[in-house]
């Protein structure tokens, strides 16, 4: 029996390269109490992204840390966003909120690079944004919240192709 070839593969197909890079943003123990003790679950946090202008969030719990993670990866490509660049950077100032969450983002001239911390750096950077200035306003530092407040920002964005010229016909 040849143990080499990964021909009996579980889930009967061969797992294709995908065209986002994931990071893993948080994984949490989470504990549900029930009669006789108590059962853990893990929750991950998940950031993908293309680089080319697409990125998403996702979050979902799994029995094990691998089982969450592909989850959560699923949950995000679910939830991907459009953001709009120019120049390899956002066309213009914005705030996001979400929570409790505050994120402004502001665009920067080339070579500047990314100048942002946590979550927000792992965001823009996925979306392909590679010149950045951002400052986490809210009060809180749960990372979840600091990235759903970054993608709540650059929705807010002009979209490609969009009519942004203020009632232009």
């Amino acid at each position: 029996m040849d143990r080499g070839n990964n021909k009996f593969r579980r889930g009967g197909a061969k797992r294709e390269k995908s065209d986002f890079d994931q990071k893993v943003l948080d994984i949490r123990r989470v504990t549900r109490v029930v009669a006789g003790g108590k059962r853990f679950r893990f929750r991950a946090t998940v950031v993908i992204g293309d680089h080319k202008g697409r990125v998403g969030v996702g979050i979902d719990k799994g029995a094990d840390t691998s089982e969450s993670i592909e989850k959560a990866t699923r949950n995000a490509k679910k939830n991907l966003i459009t953001v709009s660049i120019k120049n390899k950077t956002i066309p213009h100032d914005v705030i996001g909120k979400f929570s409790s969450a505050v994120v402004l983002l502001k665009p920067a001239s080339e070579g500047k690079g990314v100048v942002a911390g946590g979550p927000v750096r792992v965001v823009v950077s996925l979306a392909g944004i590679t010149n950045i200035t951002s400052k986490i306003l809210g009060t809180t530092t749960n990372k979840l919240n600091n990235a759903r407040a970054t993608i709540e920002a650059l929705k807010k964005l002009s979209t490609k192709g969009g009519s942004a010229s203020g009632g232009k016909l």
